[in-house]
């Protein structure tokens, strides 16, 4: 069947079979770059481009470029079944990449892949990676290239080449047929070009975190074992659940490999992320230099600080209900006898109460710095 095209009805996109060969200029090593292809419907205006792949991100990137270089947004993008843009081919449901249909609702374009194993389908850009093949590489296939940048500068030359030359059949140019029937007929570009972004499904597992490429990034504890959506970007991590945004971070490359927000854990698990060693002297210090050296030489005696914290607690605890002075006193004799435990410390104040008990005033010790015994029940 014969198809006509409407202006800024279609764009047919595609790689061509051949690729473009690129060298390390170091190494002298050789590595060949895919050649991205698009054609307008009804001008045959052209667009080419190297890529190193043909993956998501270079196949999203491609039609940006692509967009940016027409000026304009046609109504149909027609792709190939790329399995980077049909994640299953059909000639009834085909199913479009969620990253890849993000990108076309970002233009307002719609995406109609060309039938499985249907060339015709997409006549015009078989047409036109013919032409790119013979225009682009051939005439390009005695220059040395030692960067994709280097090769897409002469790409672009070979273009205006292409565009520019008079069709034989219709007396104009591409570009001429472009610029007086078919760049009126294209939508607007948005304001700003699509960033890619990566979709995948994640659950959240027990420690209220999903990981994306080996680093994890925590969403509210209430979601543990629930299904969520993931975007991942150059920048940023954003995580949804049942379409609302819940939770968003800086991506990651390195460092620590878990990005957590303290808003996300449950109370507990953030009063115990707050225990530090020098939380334990601040509180210390506030009762005194001996209190502050009982702390100092628990959280010494433990082959890890953290291993000491729960006495420390044991400590706070025990002094919650007794003066200053007699924790004081206390503190002093626990760090001289070696009593560095909660049992030797409640023998030395029970000890020390029964000898004071009758002139002594109770007081209570200072510790709204830190969380004591009440984070166990």
């Amino acid at each position: 069947m014969r198809q006509e095209h409407a202006a800024g009805a279609k764009v047919f996109v595609d790689y061509s079979g051949k690729r473009i060969p690129i060298a390390d200029r170091d190494t002298g090593e050789i590595r060949e770059a895919e050649i991205f292809v698009a054609v307008l419907g009804a001008s045959s205006f052209t667009y080419a481009e190297a890529t190193w792949t043909q993956t998501l991100p270079d196949w999203i990137g491609s039609h940006v470029r692509m967009f940016r270089f027409f000026d304009g947004v046609p109504r149909l993008v027609v792709p190939d079944n790329l399995k980077s843009g049909v994640s299953r081919a059909s000639f009834y449901d085909p199913e479009i990449n969620r990253s890849y249909g993000m990108m076309a609702s970002h233009y307002g374009v719609g995406v109609l892949p060309a039938r499985p194993r249907r060339p015709k389908d997409k006549s015009k850009v078989e047409n036109g990676v013919r032409f790119a093949q013979s225009c682009i590489l051939g005439r390009l296939r005695n220059q040395t290239f030692f960067s994709l940048a280097e090769a897409n500068a002469a790409i672009r030359q070979a273009l205006d080449r292409i565009n520019d030359h008079v069709m034989r059949r219709l007396g104009v140019s591409r570009r001429q047929l472009f610029e007086s029937v078919e760049r009126a007929a294209l939508a607007s570009l948005p304001s700003e070009d699509y960033e890619f972004a990566e979709w995948r499904l994640a659950r959240v597992s027990t420690d209220y975190h999903v990981e994306f490429k080996t680093f994890f990034y925590s969403v509210p504890h209430s979601l543990i074992r629930q299904q969520v959506d993931l975007r991942a970007t150059a920048r940023t991590i954003e995580i949804f659940h049942r379409g609302k945004r819940i939770a968003v971070h800086q991506r990651r490359y390195g460092g620590p490999r878990h990005g957590t927000d303290p808003d996300h854990m449950p109370s507990s698990h953030r009063r115990y992320a707050e225990w530090t060693p020098d939380r334990f002297r601040r509180w210390a210090a506030s009762v005194g230099p001996e209190t502050e050296g009982l702390v100092v030489a628990i959280l010494a005696s433990r082959p890890h600080p953290e291993q000491g914290f729960r006495t420390c607690l044991g400590v706070l605890r025990l002094f919650r209900d007794v003066t200053r002075d007699r924790a004081e006193a206390v503190s002093a004799r626990a760090v001289e006898i070696g009593g560095l435990n909660c049992k030797s410390i409640a023998s030395l104040i029970a000890n020390h109460k029964a000898a004071r008990q009758s002139t002594e005033p109770t007081a209570i010790v200072d510790h709204a710095n830190l969380r004591g015994p009440d984070y166990f029940h």
